[in-house]
């Protein structure tokens, strides 16, 4: 799933990631079964770029998140940052490209070392990965958190002793202290109160300015995700549904489950709010170890037609940079493969 109208390339790519775990049962514990968390994802990360990936609790997203990071073993497909396929990578070779790639967890309580200062919680991946001297550890320590906004003079301190503002800002100095290129930020601002959401994210954005890095922002807050991302990508159990430029997808939406995602999003303006019409979807999401045949929505979707309880939708690029996998969008597509190639044979038929 390529957009060939960034001008920047790739710094992560994924193609056909699969994450099945296992589902076993009985007295011997045979394997009956695996759920598909992720079920042939593919999709690519431009450098400097924030990707945001959203979609209901459930979906895969953490896991896909995980899973790029080589902190799940994959079950199948190719992730390429910066240029290795980290999938096949053995663990020292692994463990040679971790500081390229960091990650920011949803829970900053749990993600913590309660019984290791600040300083020692920023300054482990220095212990572990570089061989800086005890005084360029401090101060490199010290720096990072300058950078995150908090007081040098808390660096001997506890977490319990924060806010969970201030924890995740000690959770994002520790996984920018081996100057990553590629960050996964796992709904960062999830634990949050709402008046901390906003301070977290405009972190985000000055941290990747200042530093030119790259994010993978998964959250199932639409909102957020429409101010801090470049490029939005929706999942609906275990696949992407529909992959587009934020304004493109929140202004046009193509996919139903998008449509009704979007439809879900509170409208500041009173007057906007009272005209939106709400998409209420009917059932349940359907288990990801019995996943229906077809396409992965179609038990739900109010446009469903015969041909999606039949064959699983191929993503298409249907405007430029703008990707989705359902049927409603065949006709228009081929219309448009049709027509970009009757233009390309009349230009050359004029160049004769």
């Amino acid at each position: 799933m390529l957009d060939a109208a960034s001008s920047k390339k790739p710094l992560v790519e994924v193609r056909d990631l699969k994450m099945h775990f296992p589902i076993y049962a009985g007295l011997l514990r045979r394997r009956v079964g695996e759920v598909k968390a992720v079920d042939g994802v593919s999709f690519d990360v431009f450098e400097g770029e924030t990707l945001g990936l959203v979609g209901e609790s459930g979906c895969g997203k953490s896991t896909c998140g995980r899973a790029l990071l080589r902190l799940y073993e994959v079950t199948d497909g190719s992730i390429t940052i910066d240029g290795v396929d980290i999938a096949t990578l053995s663990n020292s070779e692994l463990r040679e490209k971790r500081p390229t790639m960091q990650m920011v967890f949803q829970d900053p309580q749990a993600s913590l070392n309660p019984r290791m200062t600040v300083q020692a919680i920023i300054q482990e991946p220095l212990d572990e990965h570089t061989t800086l001297s005890t005084k360029e550890k401090q101060q490199k320590v010290y720096d990072l958190m300058d950078a995150v906004g908090l007081n040098r003079r808390f660096a001997g301190r506890y977490p319990h002793a924060f806010s969970g503002g201030q924890r995740q800002r000690i959770g994002i100095a520790r996984a920018l202290a081996l100057n990553p290129k590629f960050i996964v930020c796992d709904e960062p601002i999830a634990a949050l109160d709402v008046s901390i959401q906003a301070q977290v994210v405009n972190l985000l954005e000055d941290l990747q300015e200042q530093f030119g890095l790259t994010y993978l922002f998964i959250s199932h807050d639409l909102s957020m995700v429409r101010h801090i991302a470049t490029r939005v990508a929706v999942m609906y159990l275990g696949k992407i549904v529909e992959l587009a430029p934020r304004e493109a997808l929140y202004s046009a939406p193509l996919h139903p489950y998008t449509e009704a995602l979007l439809s879900a999003v509170p409208e500041p303006d009173p007057s906007i709010e009272a005209k939106v019409e709400r998409i209420i979807l009917q059932g349940d999401v359907p288990s990801p170890s019995n996943p229906p045949k077809g396409c992965n929505f179609c038990t739900r979707c109010p446009k469903v037609m015969p041909i999606c309880r039949q064959a699983e939708p191929p993503t298409r690029e249907v405007r430029p940079g703008h990707f989705t996998a359902c049927h409603l969008h065949e006709t228009t597509s081929q219309t448009t493969e049709k027509t970009a190639a009757q233009y390309e044979a009349n230009e050359r038929q004029h160049g004769e």
